[in-house]
């Protein structure tokens, strides 16, 4: 994915196509805190600078919705002090970034396993939901001790439990009522899905909304992803003509 020049945005984004929802896998950090001799921790404090930025812009470009894999279950089998300093760096990103997102009319949602977090992360997160909860803004969606297969389990648990109670009929298990059981159930699919970081894979994350999303991978690692990646990446996406399975 080429970049294109600041001076350029205004006119090569087209406003009458900014998708609703984003979703943005932040890969990287790990590895562009090494390639500079920085402990990987380092790579992470810089990562919620990128992840300020790319909020920003979200709401000023007018994304209603932008979704973010922060912290994966997968996440647990690190190091453990790695692990400990990423549960410090979430509680750390509620705290500090709470006037910044209150300031830009963002609301914040966590989704994922994130009340089994230790107490202290579990208490920042659910006080950074509360205090902006009045935001009638762009919608950023934390993934924190998240699975998308467990997120699946979980709605066919809740879909069995309302089956097996007789509140739902087997055979009105649907499209729409597995959507209904998911954490994004209020949301529409993610329109498009960036993935910083030179990978090219899903890494278990919102595997059944994005069966027609349109996907973006760049080399740029998530620290240093800017505004001209972020618009680029949405210029991408307006070149594209979706069938979601037609011809």
């Amino acid at each position: 994915m080429s970049t294109i020049a600041s001076s350029d945005i205004a006119v090569a984004l087209d406003p009458t196509r900014i998708p609703a929802h984003v979703a943005i896998i932040m890969d990287g950090n790990r590895r562009w805190a090494r390639a500079r001799g920085l402990p990987s921790i380092e790579g992470h404090r810089r990562g919620i600078g990128a992840l300020r930025r790319i909020t920003r812009i979200a709401g000023d470009v007018g994304v209603k919705a932008l979704t973010v894999y922060g912290f994966s279950t997968e996440n647990w089998r690190r190091d453990a002090r790695e692990v400990s300093l990423l549960l410090d760096l979430c509680v750390y990103f509620a705290r500090s970034e709470l006037a910044e997102l209150r300031r830009n009319n963002v609301r914040v949602r966590v989704i994922g396993a994130w009340e089994e977090l230790p107490a202290i992360s579990r208490k920042a997160l659910a006080e950074l939901q509360e205090r902006t909860a009045d935001r009638t803004g762009l919608l950023l969606s934390l993934a924190v001790n998240y699975s998308a297969r467990a997120e699946l389990e979980r709605a066919v648990r809740g879909i069995a439990a309302e089956v097996q109670a007789g509140e739902l009929a087997a055979d009105a298990v649907d499209d729409a009522c597995i959507a209904a059981h998911l954490y994004t159930c209020d949301l529409p699919d993610p329109d498009i899905l960036i993935r910083p970081g030179g990978e090219h894979r899903l890494s278990n994350f919102l595997l059944y909304q994005v069966a027609y999303t349109e996907l973006v991978m760049t080399d740029v690692y998530w620290p240093d992803f800017a505004k001209e990646h972020f618009i680029q990446a949405l210029i991408d996406f307006q070149t594209r003509q979706r069938r979601f399975g037609g011809t």
